[in-house]
């Protein structure tokens, strides 16, 4: 029997996949450097692949990955508190196997084959860790690295081919090469390329993939009240407020009026005084209303929150209720375990009732235009609105509230999924806020006119242009995220099948010695891991002998 006896690690390696986890926050907004995420990860890549063994890169992966989760999602501290490093610790979870791959591709001096598959397989792994963290259960897919890249023309085009997906699986695959051509001078053929590759796939998208045909305009108004300090009476103030900013649009001629989540705080069939208020202002300014009713509805048990149409006769009875709801912000997962984050932080005290489908509302007097309500955090969600316009809509509408986090990053964050909503699914998108920001986005993903600021209390009206057409997004939905399963399942396949032809345990690590990770000759060596050589008792014991 060998005894090892190796050096634990330094320290600062676990400050450092913090700090290098961290880093990619800079390229979402507010911040909003989209050219930072494509050498963002390469200081955590490079980390992990010089970990000293598999277990070192998995504590590595894990702390970096909890470093992500709360850089991008600081702006929670305020509500959730101490929970937020409970969250983040756990979503850290989901880069372990990302981490694992790095160290065995990367690690070493990786050449020929073995970095070819890294260029594939690394992305693909960041990838199944993000598509982990999307289940609604653990928060949602908030934070995608492929969303940083919303402002930058080419990246809504790649998105209307493979959503968001494609995008952050271009992104990972430019930090891979960057660290073939720093580390690795053998792999330097296969390092330019990948990312000649990945040039030529956004060139070809570019010139070759249609644009959406304008089919016609709509006049959309977006009302924003701004904020309002909290009191007894503020859901009546808030109220009076859409109402006086909306009357200020009578002559200007919308089509249609949206206001924010939560701007109704009571139930329209318990309070028909409302109903009437807003049938009023529908009548006068000549389009119907789109509001978000947030209330204990007066039919049914529990709080909903609920985009309501109204026109000149009252509420149309198009309705649609939130059905995916924001974790502790409106229902705390398994409350009788978790019900102590209400003591700690502003987690919701009742948990709403979530819809049971998806709705889509016909706009008065535009017999060719349907609507496809969104509420909140909804937008995050490439899945929801692409099955609302597989299913008819010709404009999406996010009506979304993030008053509690009007001085963070949330705002700019939020507003900026529209963009990757719009260019997904060849749709316009309006993304209403109650107090910011609130931006219109066109079929192609392309601001329409100037968002409006968290400072700004006003009401606007863009002029929305429509589209026909569908996007390859549509039509074959999250290929990307198959593809890269499918080169991971592969990958897992023949990594195991030689295991057990060498008859060696399946989940020993490729570094160890007579093992080459999948895609290399058999000429190239295996990875080997950076840290110095172990000393062990019995070669020591040989050495004294001697």
């Amino acid at each position: 029997m060998v005894l090892t006896v190796s050096k634990r690690a330094p320290w600062w390696r676990a400050v450092a996949a913090v700090t290098a986890g961290a880093l990619p926050c800079l390229a979402f907004p507010a911040p909003a450097w989209w050219w930072f995420a494509y050498v963002a990860l390469v200081p955590w890549i490079l980390l992990l692949r010089s970990a000293p063994s598999g277990r070192r890169a998995a504590l590595e992966g894990w702390l970096g990955g909890a470093g992500f989760v709360f850089a991008v999602h600081h702006w929670l501290l305020p509500s959730l508190h101490v929970f937020l490093f409970a969250l983040a610790a756990l979503l850290g979870l989901l880069w372990i196997p990302w981490a694992l791959l790095v160290r065995e591709l990367l690690g070493g001096a990786p050449a020929g084959g073995r970095a070819g598959a890294a260029l594939v397989l690394v992305p693909a792994g960041w990838l199944l860790s993000e598509l982990a963290r999307s289940w609604q259960g653990l928060g949602g897919p908030w934070g995608l690295l492929g969303a940083s890249q919303w402002q930058v023309a080419p990246a809504p085009r790649l998105a209307s081919v493979g959503g968001v997906w494609l995008v952050g699986l271009l992104v990972v695959a430019v930090n891979c090469a960057l660290v073939l051509l720093i580390t690795a001078p053998g792999a330097r053929a296969a390092a330019l390329a990948g990312v000649t590759g990945c040039a030529v796939l956004t060139g070809a998208v570019w010139l070759w993939v249609p644009r959406p045909e304008v089919s016609g305009v709509l006049r959309v108004a977006v009302v924003q009240p701004g904020p309002v300090a909290d009191g007894p009476d503020s859901a009546e103030r808030r109220f009076a407020l859409g109402e006086q900013l909306t009357g200020t649009l009578a002559g200007q001629r919308p089509d249609l009026v949206v206001w924010g989540e939560s701007s109704v705080g009571e139930d329209l069939t318990a309070r028909p005084d409302l109903a009437g208020r807003l049938a009023a202002l529908s009548a006068r300014v000549g389009a119907p209303l789109l509001v978000n009713v947030d209330a204990r509805a007066a039919d049914r048990p529990g709080i909903r929150k609920s985009a309501v149409l109204v026109g000149p006769g009252g509420p149309t009875g198009d309705r649609y209720d939130k059905m995916r709801l924001v974790p502790f912000g409106e229902y705390v997962p398994a409350r009788g375990l978790l019900g102590w984050a209400t003591s700690v932080g502003k987690a919701a005290d009742e948990n709403r009732v979530p819809g049971d489908a998806p709705v889509l509302m016909d706009l008065p007097g535009r017999a060719d235009v349907r609507l496809g309500p969104l509420v909140c955090f909804e937008s995050a969600f490439p899945d929801m609105s692409r099955r609302l316009v597989r299913e008819g809509a010709a404009l999406l509408i996010d009506q979304s509230a993030t008053s509690s986090f009007q001085d963070g990053w949330a705002p700019a964050q939020h507003a900026s999924l529209s963009a990757l909503r719009a260019a997904e699914t060849g749709r316009p998108e309006v993304h209403a806020a109650l107090t910011g920001i609130s931006e219109v986005h066109g079929p192609s993903g392309e601001r329409i006119g100037s968002a409006l600021s968290t400072s700004a209390r006003t009401a606007r009206v863009y002029e929305v242009p429509l589209a026909r057409g569908t996007t390859l997004y549509v039509r074959f939905g999250d290929w990307p995220v198959g593809a890269a399963l499918t080169a991971l399942a592969a990958y897992g396949a023949l990594r195991g099948a030689r295991s057990v032809r060498r008859g060696r345990p399946l989940g020993a690590p490729a570094g160890d010695p007579g093992e080459a990770p999948l895609g290399d000759s058999l000429r190239t060596a295996a990875p080997e891991p950076s840290a110095p050589p172990a000393r062990t008792v019995r070669g020591s014991a040989a050495r004294r002998g001697r």
